[in-house]
C-alpha cells in the first residue's frame, strides 16, 4: 500500500489556503482559561504535523492529529482531506473497525468528493485484509466483495478499479473455497445430497474460479455414491469438455471406467449443465 499512500498524501498536500485567525470574546480571565485548554493552530501546520507522524509510522498519533485538523477547522478545504487521512492512519494501525466507521462517515458526508473512490477502496481493503481461511466464517469476505463491487460500479474509471477487480476475483475464489470445504466435509460424512448442493453451488455461482474442476469431480463421486450413474456420467462429460487435460477429469474418467464418455460439442457446458 506504499503507492496509494504516497500518491494520496501528495495529492492531498498540493492545495493551499489562507486561514483566518479565531477571535475570542470575553473577559481576560476567561481568555486565560480558554487558552490553557484550547490552542488553535494554523491549518497547514496541523496537517503537516499529522503527515509527519504518518510518515514516521506513528499511525495512531497521526490519526489523532488529522482529527484535530477537522476539529479546529471543520469548514476548511483541509477538513475532508484530513478525514480520509485519519481513516488511512487507522487502517495502517490495523484498527480496521475504527477506519471503516470513519470512511463510512466520509462517504456519507462527501458522496461526490474527488477522494470518495479512494474511501471505498480503503474500506474494501479494511474488510479484505480481515479475510480468514476457508475453515472460518466468511462474513468479511462478503463485506469486502460488496464494497469492492460498489467501487467498481460507481467509479469504473477510478485508478483503484483495476486492483478492486483483481480482489473481487480473489474473494469469489475464497467463497468458492469455503463451499468446497463444507462440501468435502459432508462428503466424508456420507451426507451426499448436502455435499452435492455445495459442489453444485460452486459450479453455478463461482464457475470462473479455480475450484470448478474439483467441484465437478466431487459431484461425480457423490452421484456415484448415491447410485446416480447417469448424472455422474453427464457431469464427467461436462468436466471433460471444459477441463480435458486436468487431473480431475482423469480421476472422473477412471471412476466411471466408461470409454463412451464424450464431451458435448454442440453446446457450451453451462447449457448442458
Amino acid at each position: 500500500m506504499a503507492s496509494p499512500l504516497k500518491s494520496t498524501v501528495r495529492s492531498l498536500m498540493m492545495s493551499s489556503m489562507i486561514v483566518g485567525a479565531l477571535a475570542l470574546a470575553g473577559c481576560a480571565d476567561t481568555k486565560s482559561v480558554v487558552n490553557e485548554e484550547y490552542q488553535e493552530e494554523p491549518v497547514e501546520k496541523l496537517y503537516n504535523l499529522a503527515v509527519d507522524a504518518l510518515e514516521k509510522g506513528k499511525y495512531e498519533d497521526a490519526s489523532t492529529k488529522f482529527d484535530e485538523v477537522e476539529r479546529q477547522h471543520p469548514y476548511s478545504n483541509w477538513a475532508s482531506k484530513a478525514q480520509v487521512m485519519a481513516a488511512y492512519s487507522l487502517y495502517m494501525a490495523n484498527q480496521y473497525d475504527e477506519a471503516i466507521v470513519s470512511l463510512d462517515r466520509f462517504i456519507q458526508l462527501h458522496p461526490s468528493n474527488k477522494d470518495t473512490d479512494y474511501a471505498y477502496y480503503l474500506k474494501g481493503l479494511c474488510y479484505y485484509e480481515q479475510i480468514s481461511d476457508v475453515g472460518r466464517d466468511q462474513m468479511m469476505t462478503e463485506f469486502a466483495l460488496k464494497t469492492l463491487k460498489e467501487l467498481s460500479s460507481r467509479f469504473p474509471d477510478s485508478q483503484y478499479a483495476r486492483d478492486a477487480k483483481v480482489k473481487i476475483d480473489l474473494t469469489y475464489d475464497h467463497l468458492a473455497g469455503k463451499e468446497m470445504d463444507i462440501g468435502r466435509y459432508y462428503q466424508t460424512k456420507g451426507q451426499y445430497l448436502a455435499a452435492i448442493n455445495r459442489f453444485d453451488s460452486v459450479v453455478k455461482q463461482y464457475q470462473t474460479t479455480t475450484h470448478t474442476p474439483e467441484a465437478l469431480l466431487r459431484l461425480v463421486e457423490s452421484y456415484l455414491a448415491m447410485g446416480l450413474r447417469a448424472e455422474a456420467k453427464k457431469t464427467a462429460a461436462v468436466l471433460g469438455h471444459n477441463f480435458p487435460n486436468s487431473s480431475w477429469y482423469l480421476d472422473a474418467y477412471a471412476l466411471l471406467e466408461d470409454p463412451t464418455i464424450k464431451a458435448p460439442k454442440d453446446e457450451p457446458w453451462y447449457k448442458v449443465w
